[in-house]
């Protein structure tokens, strides 16, 4: 199945509001899906017979730069099957600020390997997902201060009396 069959198909299931765009231009195009909606679409394409993606290759968050104030997420799905990929992404405005975390709805019910993914993206980026069943820091202490791969982040001198170099 082609990227504009795929594409079809999760409008003919879920509705002409589901994809709210696509991106054509790099190596590998990418669906870009209604945030809210996420969890649906992996599950239509996991359960579909005619897509069977059954395998979460990847979940990255994204931060769009200080001036987009925009935070998204990027999934790679594969259908071992069938030998095929799939991007989608998905993405919203949000502000800056650490005591409100752009969020997004886990699809850890869809794949089970999404639990560590987000679990990173959370860590990395301070992307928050909901209905995550232990969304918690996976490689930075608890008591961490930040998310380092956003784009503002400035690293600590000291954490705990140690140098940071």
């Amino acid at each position: 199945m082609i990227f504009e069959d795929v594409k079809q198909l999760i409008i003919e299931r879920l509705g002409n509001d589901v994809v709210i765009g696509e991106e054509t231009g790099g190596m590998q195009p990418a669906l870009l899906i209604a945030p809210e909606r996420i969890a649906d679409v992996c599950l239509e394409l996991r359960n579909n017979p005619a897509t069977y993606f059954d395998f979460l290759a990847c979940l990255s968050g994204v931060d769009y730069g200080t001036d987009a104030s925009k935070f998204g997420v990027v999934y790679h799905l594969t259908s071992i099957p069938y030998q095929t990929q799939l991007t989608l992404k998905i993405s919203k405005t949000q502000d800056r600020f650490f005591d409100d975390l752009p969020s997004f709805p886990s699809i850890s019910s869809v794949y089970r390997t999404a639990e560590w993914h987000e679990r990173e993206a959370y860590d990395l980026v301070g992307v928050f997902f909901e209905n995550h069943p232990d969304l918690r820091r996976i490689l930075l202490p608890d008591d961490w201060e930040g998310f380092p791969l956003r784009k503002d982040y400035v690293t600590a001198e000291y954490y705990k009396g140690i140098k940071i170099d």
